[in-house]
């Protein structure tokens, strides 16, 4: 019998950050709080630009979007902040959305697997991605089990189950 796998990735759905972003400028336009202060949230590439008057003001702006994300299914693990920096007259903090898992995390993950995983699994990293393999169906499952229980520092999702 062939052996039974699965993918161990780190993605966020694009559309579902777009959302949770335009839901963010909604609530930024109409709070009573953010008049007046140059408040704006958008996407500058690949990067999310916030922008406000104020250091304060800036990590609000943050703050709002953060819960989006988490209101639109995306862990806060997958979205890298960095720290308020003044610009001319305003704050602005940039922030990215990680995909796909580095060589460290990778290997950090493919450690718990082989320690305390049960014995007949194999994991190898093909790229920014793992793949878990078993003849045993069940293992595989175990292995889930273990990963979800675990605090990795990434967000992960199981793809590919055959």
């Amino acid at each position: 019998m062939a052996d039974s796998s699965f993918d161990i990735v780190s993605k966020v759905d694009k559309m579902e950050a777009d959302n949770a972003l335009n839901q963010a400028q909604k609530e930024i336009e109409q709070r009573y709080d953010f008049k007046g202060v140059g408040a704006s949230i958008d996407w500058s590439g690949d990067k999310i630009l916030m922008k406000a008057s104020s250091e304060e003001r800036v990590k609000a702006v943050l703050d709002v979007f953060q819960s989006k994300l988490v209101k639109r299914g995306i862990s806060l693990k997958s979205f890298d902040d960095g720290e308020p920096y003044p610009s001319g007259k305003e704050y602005r903090i940039e922030g990215t959305l990680k995909n796909g898992i580095d060589q460290e995390n990778a290997k950090k993950i493919s450690k718990i697997i082989r320690e305390e995983g049960p014995k007949s699994v194999k994991s190898q990293i093909q790229g920014d991605e793992l793949r878990v393999q078993s003849k045993n169906r069940d293992d595989l499952q175990e292995v889930i089990a273990l990963l979800r229980s675990t605090d990795l520092p990434i967000d992960v999702q199981f793809t590919n189950y055959r």
